[in-house]
């Protein structure tokens, strides 16, 4: 497996202390990443064995139900060898959970080996979806639509960006769409834009093109109470 970097951290990707490896490579463009060093294909060198065997050392770090998280980039974009090294968390008994782009045709595999599920939806509308990532969002709204009926802890994540996704019929229509497909089940979580990583887009030689984006305390209320309202579970990590 193909990691940029690796660490603890602790709640924010999933619950408790967790060892967090960033995979490299990623099949969206978003202008706004904060990892873009991920997004090409490179980094250090792990089989799914190394890694079962880094986290047997660190279990004893795992406290509060953490465990092993794997993010990016994309980490379904190394597919096979992310389900096999899940599949050694799992009989190890070790926490495991992962953040994706729900993209992946095949990531509903995963699910029964995953103790938490991070996902992100970026915008409800397609052509919107595809002008600012590069892919369209319909694979995104069939896995989002398979874990609210499959997986018990899944945490569904929104950047909120200014001029992108941050008007009350954005709001209405996100949560239309958890409603009509059982949503009422699963965890939702607002990310207000930020630009942390921007000097890392200098650095990586490329142009951070995102200007005036940042959202409102207001456009943040705005989202909690028409999830509430739609009796969505709205939670802050």
């Amino acid at each position: 497996m193909q990691i940029f970097q690796k660490g603890f951290n602790y709640s924010q990707d999933g619950p408790g202390n967790r060892l967090v490896y960033h995979l490299t490579g990623c099949n969206m463009r978003c202008p706004w990443c904060s990892n873009p060093e991920c997004m090409e294909t490179g980094g250090e060198n792990l089989s799914p064995e190394e890694i079962y065997s880094e986290a047997l050392t660190c279990h004893a770090l795992f406290f509060d139900g953490g465990g092993v998280t794997f993010t990016g980039g994309e980490p379904t974009l190394q597919f096979e060898e992310l389900k096999t090294a899940l599949i050694l968390l799992k009989k190890a008994g070790i926490n495991a959970a992962i953040e994706s782009n729900a993209t992946h045709p095949r990531l509903a595999e995963l699910f029964p080996l995953l103790d938490a599920l991070i996902l992100d939806f970026k915008h409800w509308d397609d052509g919107a979806h595809f002008a600012a990532t590069g892919q369209h969002n319909r694979a995104v709204k069939e896995n989002l639509c398979a874990a609210f009926s499959l997986h018990p802890h899944l945490l569904v994540r929104t950047v909120l960006i200014k001029g992108f996704n941050d008007t009350q019929k954005d709001a209405e229509a996100f949560a239309a769409f958890y409603r009509k497909n059982g949503g009422e089940r699963a965890k939702f979580e607002f990310l207000p834009y930020h630009e942390y990583g921007k000097a890392k887009w200098k650095k990586c030689g490329r142009e951070y093109a995102v200007t005036d984006a940042f959202v409102s305390e207001q456009t943040v209320q705005t989202y909690a109470e028409i999830y509430r309202q739609n009796h969505l579970n709205v939670v802050k990590t």
